[in-house]
């Protein structure tokens, strides 16, 4: 006798629909809501094109997320999804059956599908599930709402086939469907192609904007004035801005100046930013002091890497009160050793409570630097997560460094270099020196705290391209293997 639980007869019911596509559409009128979900993602898995179509245009429920179901490379279901919304823009409804507000074509996890998923062969839970969804009658405004549909776009010069189709549909329909895109990601792409889109994706509602470009900084100037309009920005990451050299495009010492004001100047319009990226921005030395200046929220996290910044942009850190509740610091590949880390000591003893994660990898720091940092390093109890990779640091100083951190209790992952001692005057390793100086270390800390993940790295070996690595054990390059 088999001890398999018998399907239900919901389960049933789709099964019968799904395999006759045509009494499947034909039905849909009649189908109780509750049943929709569930077929609709099975209507997905199967590529059952009419059916996605038809669906889409009676759908009974306020949103459809279909992100999580629909292929962008499959052209053919895109384009069922959206012959269902031109379908559900003119066709009349039942009174009593809400009408499609929202379809989110963004992939991620929605808390709709996790609803019905719980109830997909349940027929004792449909009933209350159809009522609590379906039962109630839209007002009136929702009726005359127009459709929204929300996306998340990434844009470069090559749109594939599934992206042009889409992006052309949607500049044909702007006029009847509200289009919504709230991470946007922006490669190489084309002035016009910008242009397009930014007139039918409007650029208040875009809240995290990432730009991948090589543009000159004439170029940047001429995008500025879009990245103003997103208003309700909480996230950009700007990467890589590099600086053209091309004689052609020279610009006149006035100019330059121009074009950066032009950008900077966007940053004071952003109402609700809180994190930001930069990474290879050739413009930001003497200039990154001014964008701090701009802002008008507190900042949860600040990236700066491998840029260029000066004194002056380093001073502001102990002044700019917008940075004084981050979570997260990071300051990366940027050179620190000539400048004077006073002004970061203070903004480190003004995030004792606050910052949780701390990346000073690839500054070429040295032992003088974090002398002056140690102090307020010490105070810094909600971190749990450090990276001192790649800087240059003594033996004496790493452990005075490590008996100053007893105030770390909720330290989960901390990453150091490996002393200067461990290399020979040729900058090679020196394989007894690293297992040795790199166990001393770990016994160091371990007299004031117990590490739940801890590592100590050396440079890049010239040689192989590889790192030794001190953690639960030492895992060396393979020129020292």
């Amino acid at each position: 006798m088999s001890g398999q639980t018998p399907p239900t007869l919901q389960k049933l019911a789709r099964q019968t629909l799904l395999r006759d596509e045509a009494l499947a559409i034909s039905s849909l009128e009649e189908l109780p809501a509750v049943v929709f979900p569930p077929l609709f993602q099975e209507a997905f898995a199967g590529r059952l094109n009419k059916l996605i179509k038809a669906m889409v245009a009676a759908w009974p429920f306020h949103d459809l997320p279909v992100g999580p179901l629909i292929n962008m490379h499959n052209l053919e279901t895109l384009q069922a999804l959206l012959d269902g919304v031109d379908m559900r823009l003119t066709r009349k409804f039942h009174p009593w059956r809400p009408k499609l507000q929202v379809l989110d074509m963004r992939n991620v996890d929605h808390v709709f599908w996790n609803i019905w998923s719980d109830a997909n062969d349940s027929d004792s839970d449909a009933e209350t599930l159809d009522e609590k969804q379906v039962v109630k009658a839209p007002r009136r405004y929702a009726l005359r709402q127009r459709l929204k549909i929300i996306v998340d776009l990434s844009i470069s010069s090559q749109l594939n086939e599934q992206k042009a189709y889409f992006l052309n549909w949607a500049k044909q329909r702007k006029g009847s469907i509200n289009f919504c895109c709230t991470k946007m990601k922006i490669w190489d792409a084309p002035d016009e192609v910008i242009r397009e889109i930014m007139n039918v994706f409007h650029p208040e509602h875009i809240t995290e904007l990432e730009l991948y470009t090589d543009w000159t900084l004439l170029r940047l100037a001429h995008f500025a004035p879009y990245i103003g309009q997103m208003k309700n920005l909480e996230r950009v990451f700007l990467a890589p801005l590099h600086k053209n050299t091309s004689p052609i495009m020279n610009l006149t010492r006035d100019s330059k100046v121009k074009c950066i004001k032009k950008i900077i100047s966007q940053f004071s319009k952003f109402n609700c930013l809180q994190h930001v990226f930069m990474k290879r921005v050739h413009f930001l030395r003497d200039h990154l002091h001014q964008i701090l200046g701009c802002l008008r929220t507190p900042l949860q996290t600040l990236s700066i890497t491998h840029c260029l910044i000066s004194q002056t942009d380093l001073d502001s850190f102990s002044c700019c009160h917008n940075l004084f509740k981050l979570k997260n610091l990071e300051i990366r590949g940027v050179t620190l050793f000539a400048l004077d880390l006073m002004p970061l000591r203070g903004l480190l003893g003004k995030l004792a409570g606050t910052l949780e994660s701390l990346d000073f990898q690839w500054c070429s720091m040295k032992d003088s630097q974090l002398i002056v940092l140690l102090p307020a390093l010490s105070q810094c109890s909600q971190l749990n997560q450090i990276n001192f990779y790649s800087n240059d640091f003594s033996m004496a100083i790493l452990k005075d460094l490590l008996q100053h951190t007893a105030n770390w209790s909720k330290m989960n992952v901390e990453q150091y270099p490996v002393p200067l001692e461990c290399y020979d005057a040729l900058g090679h390793v020196s394989r007894e020196r690293f297992v040795e100086l790199c166990q001393e270390l770990m016994d160091t800390l371990r007299a004031k705290r117990e590490p739940k993940s801890i590592s100590f790295a050396t440079n890049v070996c010239q040689n192989c391209g590889k790192t030794c690595v001190y953690g639960q054990g030492a895992r060396l390059c393979s020129c020292l293997q």
